[in-house]
C-alpha cells in the first residue's frame, strides 16, 4: 500500500452507485487527502441539502459544466462513476486529466459487466463506449488506471437485477415481490456474479482498489459480492417471505429475439435486454475474482442480505426513477 494520501475528485458522486462508493470513501477519509466532487447548477439546485451534508463531512464541492475543461482543472484524481448518458465525455476528462501533472490516475465509470470477457464482447452494442475510453486511456503515456469490473447490481432498484420489472417487460428476467412471481432465463440454474450497491459493497471495492494501487493499476479488477444462480435466488426470496413463488421461464433463443426487436424498434430498455441475455450466457462469471488482490475476501455482503434488501426497497415503493446508471 502507498503511504501517500491521495486527493479525489469524483464525477456521478449523487448518482445511484456514486452516492455508495462516496459514502464508503468518506468512512476512510483519513486514507485520503482532499476529498472534492463536481456537480452540475441543475443537481447543486435539486439536491442541495445533500450537498451542505457533504460539505459538512468535509467534502469540497465544484459546480461547473463537466464538458468544460476549465471547470475540472482542480482534479488530482479522478474516480468516475457517470451513468451511460455521459460515459463518451471521459474521453475528454482523460485527455484532460493526461494534460495536469498532478493527476496520477483514472477510474472509469466501468461498474458492471466485462467489456473483454470474451473475443464476442468487442461486438456488443452496450460495450462500444466504454470500450473506447479504454482505448483513451491505453493510449496515454502518463496516467494510471483501474477498470473495476462489478457484474450486475443485485439491488432491487428500478432495473437492477432484484427489481420488478413493468408487465411488457418482465419477460427478461424480474422478481415481484408484491405479486411473489418471479421469471427466470432458460433454467435458472446458470451462474452469475453479483455485487451490491448497497452497504458500500461497491465502494468497499473501489476504496480497496484505491488503497492497492500495486495490485490494481493498468487492469481490469473482476470483484463481486457473491456468486449464485436465478433459481437461488428464488428460493431465498421464498425463505425471506415465507411464501411460494409463482416462477416462468423465458428461453434463451426468445430473449435474443426480443433483444434483436428492441434494438431495432431503438427501445429504451435495448441496453438491458442485452446485459441480461449476456448475464443469462455466463459473461459475468470468472473461474477466481480477484477480491483477494486487494484485501476485498472479508465482509462482502451475501444473497441473504442482497434479498433483505430488495424486499425492503420493492415494499416501500422507492425503486429509482432515473436507470440511466443501472446499465
Amino acid at each position: 500500500m502507498g503511504e501517500s494520501k491521495e486527493n479525489l475528485l469524483i464525477f456521478g458522486a449523487t448518482g445511484y452507485i456514486g452516492a455508495y462508493i462516496l459514502r464508503e470513501i468518506l468512512k476512510n477519509k483519513d486514507s485520503f487527502g482532499r476529498i472534492a466532487i463536481i456537480t452540475s447548477p441543475g443537481t447543486a439546485e435539486n439536491k442541495s441539502e445533500q450537498l451542505q451534508n457533504l460539505k459538512s463531512e468535509g467534502v469540497e464541492v465544484f459546480v461547473g459544466d463537466v464538458t468544460n475543461p476549465t471547470d475540472v482543472l482542480n482534479a488530482f484524481k479522478v474516480i468516475s462513476t457517470v451513468g451511460r448518458n455521459v460515459l463518451a465525455e471521459q474521453i475528454n476528462w482523460i485527455q484532460l486529466a493526461e494534460s495536469i501533472p498532478s493527476v496520477t490516475r483514472f477510474f472509469p465509470s466501468e461498474y458492471g459487466t466485462d467489456i473483454d470477457y470474451n473475443p464476442q464482447s468487442v461486438h456488443e452494442i452496450p460495450h462500444q463506449l466504454k470500450i473506447k475510453v479504454r482505448a483513451a486511456l491505453k493510449a496515454t503515456s502518463s496516467l494510471n488506471y483501474t477498470y473495476v469490473v462489478t457484474g450486475p447490481y443485485a439491488d432491487g432498484q428500478m432495473l437492477a437485477y432484484l427489481s420488478a420489472l413493468a408487465e411488457s417487460a418482465r419477460v427478461i428476467g424480474t422478481y415481484d415481490v408484491k405479486a411473489k412471481s418471479a421469471t427466470l432465463i432458460e433454467d435458472g440454474k446458470g451462474k452469475i456474479s453479483f455485487t451490491t450497491p448497497k452497504e458500500c459493497s461497491v465502494g468497499k471495492l473501489v476504496v480497496k482498489a484505491l488503497l492497492y494501487p500495486e495490485a490494481s493499476n493498468k487492469r481490469a479488477l473482476k470483484v463481486n459480492s457473491f456468486t449464485t444462480t436465478p433459481a437461488d435466488i428464488v428460493a431465498e426470496f421464498e425463505k425471506q417471505t415465507g411464501d411460494k413463488w409463482t416462477v416462468t421461464y423465458t428461453s434463451l433463443a426468445q430473449l435474443k429475439e426480443l433483444e434483436a426487436a428492441a434494438w431495432e424498434n431503438k427501445a429504451p430498455l435495448a441496453p438491458i435486454y442485452t446485459l441480461r441475455r449476456i448475464w443469462a450466457e455466463g459473461g459475468t462469471l470468472y473461474v477466481k475474482r480477484d477480491n483477494s488482490l486487494i484485501d476485498a475476501e472479508d465482509n462482502m455482503e451475501t444473497l441473504a442480505d442482497a434479498v433483505r434488501d430488495a424486499i425492503i426497497t420493492q415494499r416501500s415503493g422507492t425503486q429509482a426513477t432515473d436507470t440511466r446508471k443501472l446499465a
